[in-house]
């Protein structure tokens, strides 16, 4: 038997499809096939948040371009001396708090990995359409999904 998926809800063999306490043969399967699902809270968060954090990091270069140019505006009262001193120390400044950048733009490309719809795995089996997996995270339904058609390739082909 080889198992071509595993987590702590579904399982993914050569013999069968296991999600919670639903199981399927694989020899029963004869068709699989994935749908956009309706939108749950979770997934509403996360692009909400996801906007949020856009906002966020977007935020202080455009504080930084507004008062780049005030200060430019000001050189004829205080001098070009003060001016680009000022704008020296705030351009090592963000230079010295660039990399805790990582943090945030982490979690937006974390955001994007797990997607921004609900997906819905469903296969023919017995005459009957059954669904197997309803889940807001798209990478882990990418992977059960290819799992799962792994599994019933290798059945018809005979490689189980």
């Amino acid at each position: 038997m080889a198992v071509y998926y595993r987590d702590d809800v579904v399982q993914v063999t050569s013999e069968s499809i296991r999600v919670g306490g639903l199981a399927v043969a694989i020899a029963d399967v004869t068709y699989v096939w994935h749908a956009k699902g309706r939108s749950t809270l979770a997934v509403r968060g996360r692009i909400l948040g996801r906007g949020v954090l856009v906002l966020l990091l977007s935020l202080p270069p455009l504080v930084a371009v507004v008062c780049a140019l005030a200060l430019a505006w000001s050189v004829p009262e205080r001098g070009w001396q003060p001016v680009l001193l000022a704008l020296v120390a705030c351009l090592v400044v963000a230079l010295a708090l660039t990399p805790f950048l990582e943090i945030p733009l982490s979690w937006l490309d974390r955001s994007y990995e797990r997607g921004n719809r609900v997906h819905e795995l469903w296969v023919q089996a017995h005459g009957r359409e059954v669904l197997l997996l309803r889940t807001p995270d798209a990478l882990r339904f990418g992977q059960i999904y290819r799992a799962v058609q792994r599994a019933v390739e290798r059945h018809v082909d005979g490689r189980s």
